[in-house]
């Protein structure tokens, strides 16, 4: 059963007030009397440590996903290092170079992004459908948010080897195999 409380009066007396009343008429203290703030409090403090749970995963995840964007970009400067020096030898400048690999890095990582918030939101689809039987609603706010998150990540692990490709110098990738 429920009882309503009016606005002016508070809970917790309320609350106590009802367990002596029904303690006194049942003759036996079997029951209990739960307030609906306590539930609301409970439900705050595991929201809390939810989402800070998630949000340090998320930030592990966005430092090991900079970490391996970065490896594949500095690989990918060794493997073309002739070509860069190519591309210089006929006239391209230092700031082309670092914008060929710092575009390559953003779609590497934007590419990432994507199916990462593809893969999220069919996850939490299936998991809340399943196991609370509610509809999942994913927020334009939330997917804008995460594309553009990807994308700075991956400015951030394409920049130093963005700058490590536009310095190569010419003459030595030329010779380098």
């Amino acid at each position: 059963n429920q009882i309503r409380v009016l606005a002016d009066v508070d809970p917790s007396v309320t609350a106590t007030a009802v367990t002596d009343a029904l303690a006194e008429a049942r003759g036996e203290d079997d029951f209990s009397v739960i307030e609906s703030s306590a539930l609301i409090s409970t439900a705050s403090n595991i929201s809390g440590t939810l989402t800070m749970m998630t949000t340090i995963i998320g930030s592990v995840s966005l430092v090991v996903g900079a970490i391996g964007i970065a490896n594949m970009m500095l690989v990918a400067v060794r493997e073309r290092s002739r070509e860069i020096g190519i591309r210089r030898a006929v006239g391209a400048r230092r700031s082309d170079i670092t914008w060929q690999f710092l575009v390559e890095s953003v779609v590497l990582s934007a590419l990432g992004g994507i199916l990462g918030i593809i893969l999220g939101a069919v996850l939490a689809a299936v998991l809340t459908s399943a196991l609370l039987g509610v509809a999942t609603v994913v927020s334009q706010t939330a997917v804008i948010g995460a594309l553009a998150v990807a994308v700075f990540v991956g400015i951030a692990a394409g920049l130093g080897p963005a700058w490590q490709a536009a310095s190569v110098d010419p003459t030595v990738a030329l010779r380098y195999e």
